[in-house]
């Protein structure tokens, strides 16, 4: 604590419920740290950098995030074949059926805000790949989300989504992926010309739910960029 009033962290005149200011209410603790692998000086932290990362590409143009504390260090750069799924559902049932290999890169959409809708948690493939020890051989992408307890090359909330038209939407089997968390930097194996063919063969995304209040926000759903929140 004292490091943090130190460093000017703490604003020891801010008043507290207590009537007291934050000075007054920290002057009598015990301000020394017993075991500083626990609790780690501003000059010594555990990471250098932040818990999250933004990476951008020609698969997501606003932005994707990584957990990228929780990557295996031979994971941060990683190529590999995508091998794509259109539901969480379907890759976990294929991730169990032991029918993954090594190096792919699974890309798993129409799970974001519109897609899912709703933008579901993708905790089951990633633990299940964890469980299987593959979380340091076997990276994952998706336009849906994850969860604080995720780990490995887990990269969610791919912008724009698939159901948006985004380039995620146009990746297929065997396409390879380049996977740059140091460089920040995702991105497919493809021209700018062949990404515009594909995007412009996309078929219209259908709504999965027609009616009710998931059907009027999916209908009306920013994307996770922007907070996938309504746009009125």
């Amino acid at each position: 604590m004292a490091e943090l009033r130190k460093k000017n962290l703490v604003n020891e005149q801010e008043m507290t419920v207590s009537g007291k200011s934050m000075g007054e209410m920290l002057a009598p603790i015990n301000t020394g740290t017993q075991d500083n692998s626990v609790i780690r000086s501003i000059d010594d932290p555990v990471h250098i950098k932040g818990g999250l990362a933004v990476l951008k590409g020609n698969i997501a143009p606003d932005g994707a995030i990584v957990k990228q504390v929780a990557v295996a260090d031979e994971m941060l750069k990683h190529s590999g074949p995508a091998r794509v799924f259109h539901s969480e559902d379907e890759a976990y049932e294929t991730i169990m059926a032991g029918k993954i290999q090594k190096g792919e890169v699974l890309v798993i959409r129409f799970e974001g805000p519109k897609g899912g809708p709703g933008m579901r948690e993708m905790l089951s493939p990633t633990s299940a790949l964890a469980g299987m020890g593959l979380d340091k051989e076997v990276a994952l992408i998706t336009d849906g989300r994850f969860s604080g307890a995720t780990r490995g090359a887990a990269i969610g909330h791919v912008s724009p989504e698939a159901a948006s038209g985004g380039a995620i939407a146009i990746i297929q089997d065997g396409d390879i992926i380049d996977i740059d968390i140091p460089g920040k930097t995702l991105n497919v194996q493809l021209d700018t010309q062949e990404i515009q063919k594909r995007l412009e063969q996309l078929p219209p995304f259908e709504l999965k739910k027609k009616t009710g209040y998931l059907a009027r926000y999916a209908a009306n759903v920013s994307s996770a960029d922007k907070g996938a929140v309504f746009q009125l």
